[in-house]
């Protein structure tokens, strides 16, 4: 039975498209904040903390089936205070009790039901709940919680040591000595869970995970392993032709729920496609396949007309339905496209394999694809451009089509970090295309971000929809926007985004410094104190902060000539180290640091009139192991210059730990010295 009188609850004001779709429940959902827990404090009842985001399928499926009942709705707020999260508005929240929940039940997902107690330290929780069984749970809890409530708060102290003691690294007194057998083990590792024939990890469901082939790519630089590179290209091919990527409008699907790629979870996230965005740029400098090179097009091409504001920042996502159906927007039968493509559509069917493998339910289909498009054109007796040509074609009056559709519901979020995700992305497909309207839409959006997300005191805000910015930063939004910061110098040769990372740095390692350990905290000091703290070093789908922090570390001392930034950045990598090659999926992007220790690292500068030209034959290569830096300006004041500037000359200086080799004049020299 639904409560129909739309009567708001406290989540009037909330600017989260997810807080905002339970707004007319009859639940009394707070925000998480200070005045829930202090409600909760006042009237002696312990939290109900629901966490979830609005492409979740099944955070959908919780609301209609126990949130809009009044039935349920009363138990709720009866016997709890009742909040309601947006994960990617507060990971740091996420983090907490889905590590809790984690512990108590094995698993972890969304939407997540986290019990607590009045200051915070959860005591159970689980994710999703049919309503009857969400209703005897809710009633046996609040009996615990009156009758049972010193068992519940030992429970409560045993699960809050356990997830303090799992997120926290101590400070190894050793020195930082790594060693190439340490990469090789992470690689082994690595390669040990890869699916062969299919790409990606192995059996299902398949996750793009973009941080591991970034690690094989730059393993294969170094080591000359073929196998690395081939488990990329197999996997980054299989992924491009599966129906987890969107056919005709470009874009990458969270994940596939089978393990060929086929079946989508047809929810697309910004930071999913920013990183894929980066990793098929690189892919391509390696080994040039046009597929990849269209990927990036058509991704970027998705990105800019469904996930882009009109002041050209980048909203969060897009959700799994319309309709209220499931993948409904994305999928075809074959009388839809004899209607629409007429005699093009035997061909069109054949290409993207309607009627066969992708045929998925009620006889409808998911567009994918089989083979490359030379190996079909030519079973299909036609020119490589004839085919290309007929497929364009098709994909303009597809995408006309279902844009007549319901549209997915749009998560309309601008979060800073997943915001310079992408803006790095569009450096990386600039750097390796060279085509100008994909830097220039990064460099807008930086300008925007900043300028947006910037707090008084110098630091910044996370949430950047509506009138103000909202939720201060974490660690995860200052590294990422570093990052984005150091690419955008690299690929642009304008000195304000160094200096502009730099600053940004030195705020974030004074505001996340904490105790007993060189890893940096999730949350700012001051911020709101949580039942733990959290240190993020794991690297899932989004690399961990403290890993892209210290990856940042480790280019800036070098841009900066800073020993002491160079010194923390490898001290975080040292008190990581006895990690690493446990479950190298996890570890993927410290992996590029230790590959940086390992393996000669370079710094690769020019200088001179000529420079900024010399710029785009550099940017071209595939080159983890260098730092580039451009200049024609005689007046930087970027230490990594110094006095690097030959009257009417240009010169590439190839540097290594500070000790430089004889200047030379052309990229193929420069080339050779990178490689002795």
């Amino acid at each position: 039975m639904k409560d129909i009188s739309r009567k708001p609850n406290h989540l009037e004001g909330q600017t989260s498209p997810y807080l905002l779709q339970h707004l007319y429940n009859p639940v009394d959902w707070h925000p998480w904040g200070e005045e829930a827990l202090a409600l909760a404090r006042r009237e002696n009842k312990p939290l109900l903390v629901s966490i979830g985001y609005s492409a979740c399928h099944w955070c959908h499926v919780m609301e209609q089936e126990s949130f809009e009942d009044s039935e349920v709705a009363r138990l709720m707020n009866q016997y709890f205070v009742c909040i309601k999260v947006d994960r990617e508005e507060h990971p740091d929240v996420d983090h907490l009790y889905m590590n809790a929940v984690q512990m108590i039940t094995g698993q972890g997902g969304w939407p997540l039901n986290c019990f607590a107690l009045p200051d915070g330290k959860p005591f159970w929780g689980g994710t999703y709940f049919p309503s009857e069984q969400w209703k005897n749970i809710l009633i046996r809890l609040a009996e615990l919680f009156l009758n049972r409530h010193s068992e519940v708060e030992d429970q409560a102290d045993q699960i809050i040591r356990g997830i303090a003691d799992s997120s926290f690294i101590k400070i190894n007194e050793g020195s930082a000595a790594f060693g190439r057998d340490e990469v090789k083990a992470m690689y082994d590792n690595l390669m040990g869970y890869m699916d062969k024939e299919k790409g990606g990890t192995r059996a299902a469901p398949k996750f793009p995970l973009p941080n591991n082939y970034e690690f094989l790519l730059h393993y294969h630089y170094q080591t000359g392993d073929r196998n690395a590179l081939d488990q990329v290209s197999l996997s980054l091919s299989k992924m491009a032709m599966g129906g987890i990527y969107d056919q005709i409008g470009g874009g990458f699907s969270r994940y596939a729920t089978d393990a060929e790629w086929k079946v989508p979870h047809f929810e697309k996230m910004l930071y999913d496609n920013a990183q894929l965005i980066s990793l098929y740029a690189n892919a391509f400098k390696v080994e040039p396949v046009p597929l990849f090179r269209q990927v990036v097009a058509d991704t970027i091409g998705f990105v800019k007309r469904e996930l882009t504001s009109p002041g050209g920042l980048f909203f969060s996502a897009l959700d799994a339905d319309s309709d209220g159906e499931e993948g409904k927007y994305y999928l075809w039968t074959e009388q839809e496209f004899e209607q629409l493509l007429k005699e093009d559509a035997p061909l069109m069917k054949a290409y993207y394999h309607l009627g066969g493998k992708g045929l998925w339910e009620q006889g409808r289909n998911i567009l994918l694809r089989e083979e490359s498009d030379e190996a079909f054109a030519s079973r299909h007796s036609l020119d490589v451009a004839e085919l290309n040509r007929r497929v364009a074609l098709a994909n303009t009056s597809l995408l006309a089509a279902r844009s007549l559709r319901t549209m997915p519901g749009l998560d309309d979020k601008i979060l800073v970090s997943w915001n310079a995700m992408m803006i790095k992305g569009l450096a990386d497909a600039y750097a390796a295309f060279d085509e100008q309207t994909y830097l220039n839409m990064g460099r807008d959006a930086m300008e925007t971000l900043l300028k947006t997300a910037a707090k008084e005191d110098g630091g910044l805000y996370r949430n950047l929809k509506g009138d103000k910015p909202s939720i201060p930063a974490f660690l995860e939004d200052y590294a990422w926007v570093v990052s984005a910061l150091v690419r955008l110098f690299e690929v642009s040769a304008e000195d304000t985004y160094l200096t502009e990372a730099a600053r940004i740095t030195e705020y974030a390692l004074s505001a996340f410094q904490a105790e007993d350990t060189s890893l940096l905290a999730f949350s700012a000091r001051g911020a709101d104190k949580l039942a733990a703290p959290y240190f993020e070093f794991h690297d899932n789908v989004i690399p961990s902060s403290n890993s892209v922090m210290a990856r940042n570390l480790f280019y800036l001392a070098h841009y900066f000539e800073r020993p002491d930034w160079g010194q923390r950045s490898s001290e975080m990598l040292r008190d990581m180290q006895r990690l690493l090659n446990k479950y190298s999926s996890s570890y993927s992007n410290w992996g590029m640091l230790l590959l940086h220790h390992t393996f000669p690292f370079h710094s690769l500068v020019v200088c001179g009139e000529q420079a900024k030209k010399e710029m785009d034959k550099v940017l071209e290569k595939y080159l983890p192991n260098a730092l580039l830096a451009f200049s024609d300006n005689t007046n930087t004041k970027i230490p990594v210059f110094g006095d690097r500037f030959k009257a009417a000359r240009t010169w590439y200086y190839v540097c290594l730990m500070g000790a430089c080799k004889l200047p030379v004049e052309t990229l193929e020299e420069a080339l050779a010295q990178l490689k002795e």
